[in-house]
């Protein structure tokens, strides 16, 4: 029986290792897809338009994709999406128009969130807007996104939502070109404010356990010094001596010296 459930964990763990490699290996390749579409599109020279300072509320509306219009994302030289807080970081984005008429493309606008709850907005990033950027139909284009998160966000794992912004024939849309994780570490290094604080926190508890057991220690040493030594016995023996004595001349002699005293 104890074999029968060892061969089916075994089993169970080669299974789920199998799954995990599986997800990991497509997730893999969807990304280097996205990088060679990308790749493709700076290759045939799509156009990236003109960046401009035209500041324009991009992010206030709520549009929907239009059909035929597929946008990916690539962090560059950036696989593991790490973001350092206060500098600035580049994400390019790939649009393809399968449609049948130009798309004009507006603004590149994105947002960071809490990962647990969407509604909780941390940071608004900057717009960046386009001038004289369109996609003529069958043809892809990359537009270059540049952001950088406040330099006084705690490192950790944080949501980012992109949105690029265009127009069909005067009709504004917007595709999410990434809704997903980035990590967010500090300028300063590799190590945060909240491994030092965890850090310190733990050798604080390890010292304050050190003396506790220390000052017991010490009680315990007192007690077993303080200990009275007890004496029994004492008074038993005494009385057996004396019947064991009574009628020979030792005690013959102790009475009469008690009589002279008298």
């Amino acid at each position: 029986m104890t074999k029968i459930r060892v061969s089916f964990i075994i089993a169970l763990l080669l299974l789920s290792s199998s799954f995990f490699l599986q997800v990991a290996r497509c997730q893999s390749e969807s990304d280097s897809e996205d990088a060679e579409l990308v790749a493709e599109t700076v290759e045939e020279g799509g156009d990236l338009g003109i960046v401009g300072d035209d500041v324009q509320d991009f992010g206030s509306g709520n549009y929907s994709p239009a059909p035929g219009v597929e946008t990916v994302c690539v962090f560059p030289k950036n696989a593991a999406k790490t973001v350092v807080a206060g500098k600035e970081t580049e994400v390019l984005i790939g649009m393809k128009n399968e449609g049948d008429q130009t798309v004009k493309v507006l603004a590149v606008h994105a947002s960071v969130h809490l990962p647990f709850d969407h509604r909780m907005l941390v940071q608004n990033l900057s717009a960046q807007v386009f001038n004289n950027a369109s996609i003529p139909p069958s043809v892809q284009a990359a537009f270059p996104y540049i952001f950088a998160v406040s330099k006084f966000l705690q490192a950790g794992t944080f949501d980012l939502v992109g949105t690029i912004v265009y127009e069909i024939d005067q009709l504004p849309y917007q595709n999410t070109f990434y809704n997903g994780t980035i990590e967010v570490t500090e300028a300063g290094g590799l190590v945060s404010m909240e491994t030092v604080f965890l850090v310190s926190l733990g050798i604080s508890l390890l010292v304050f356990l050190g003396l506790w057991i220390h000052g017991q220690i010490q009680n315990l040493s007192k007690k077993t010094k303080k200990a009275p030594k007890v004496e029994t016995g004492t008074r038993s023996v005494d009385a057996s001596m004396d019947e064991w004595l009574e009628g020979t001349a030792y005690t013959q002699s102790k009475a009469s010296k008690s009589k002279k005293k008298k």
